[in-house]
């Protein structure tokens, strides 16, 4: 059981400035413990490489503690799950990331681990086609009982997360902001469904707005959890893309519907299938056979 003390200084490690994922662990690892960090003498994290005197100095500051307080008291009113990287319940597909985040914050039914856990996403501006596809594909592959995980923005991510609800299947949120809002507005309803039947995943603390450089960095949970990314819409550039990539460079499998030749938000499908850097998948048989999954024992 973590105490409070201990969970305040998890917290203080991820708000020091200018100490990312990578560098985080690096300290832990040097110092022996999260709140040795906070405790050793400057002149001694002045050995860490990459650690800097301002580094080392701004590790003290009174503020960060103040702050990593306030965000204790946040989690317990609403009864929020923090996992630390160290922890036994952190997603095991995540921490194989070396970028891979130091905190998430979770709240909802369904465990992060799960057998088969596949990320769906896409444009924003979905049209019927990748609407009607990607539902097809979701309720095909229903029967395996996967976990599907997705961003909880408009377009194609709403149509997962829906899709799944309707299936009966998990499905995560992985959200660009902090737990005490939900972006968009519209999908209030769907996030508030979502925690009786799965869950929403974040690594920003309260307060922090959907602001556009953050969704960079929730997309590369969306692909670490996962086992496989589906596209099913993406125009030239965007998140889809940036997810696939980076999926790509955890060594997970990439899938990609394709579209007409002329079709604006099939372009980012068709240049991941051309480039190798996704599968062509038409339905949901392709996905499972691609993945290799059988059939539960006795269905």
């Amino acid at each position: 059981m973590v105490t409070e003390r201990e969970l305040i200084h998890r917290i203080a490690l991820t708000l020091i400035p200018g100490i990312g994922d990578v560098l985080g662990k690096k300290l832990v690892a040097f110092c022996g413990s999260v709140e040795a960090v906070f405790t050793e003498k400057e002149e001694n994290l002045l050995k860490i490489p990459g650690i800097g005197k301002i580094l080392a100095q701004s590790i003290h500051t009174k503020k960060i503690i103040e702050r990593a307080e306030k965000e204790v008291r946040f989690v317990q009113k609403y009864k929020i799950e923090p996992i630390f990287y160290l922890d036994d319940n952190f997603p095991e597909r995540l921490k194989q990331c070396e970028d891979h985040p130091l905190m998430l914050y979770y709240k909802g039914s369904v465990p992060l681990e799960h057998t088969r856990p596949i990320a769906f996403v896409g444009t924003r501006r979905a049209t019927e086609y990748g609407k009607i596809y990607c539902k097809k594909i979701i309720d095909e592959i229903a029967s395996f009982d996967p976990l599907i995980v997705s961003g909880l923005a408009f377009g194609i991510d709403t149509v997962a997360h829906r899709s799944a609800l309707e299936a009966g299947l998990p499905t995560i949120g992985v959200l660009g902001h902090g737990l005490d809002k939900i972006y968009p507005v519209q999908n209030k309803k769907l996030a508030e469904m979502m925690l009786h039947q799965g869950g929403l995943l974040t690594e920003f603390m309260s307060e922090t707005n959907p602001d556009a450089v953050n969704f960079p960095k929730r997309n590369r949970i969306i692909a670490g959890l996962s086992d496989a990314v589906v596209v099913v819409e993406a125009g030239k550039k965007g998140g889809a893309l940036i997810t696939a990539d980076i999926a790509n460079s955890y060594n997970r499998d990439v899938f990609a519907v394709p579209g007409r030749v002329s079709d604006l938000y099939s372009e980012g499908c068709h240049f991941l299938i051309k480039t190798n850097r996704a599968a062509l998948i038409e339905n949901g048989a392709d996905l499972v056979f691609a993945l290799d999954w059988q059939p539960k024992t006795g269905t």
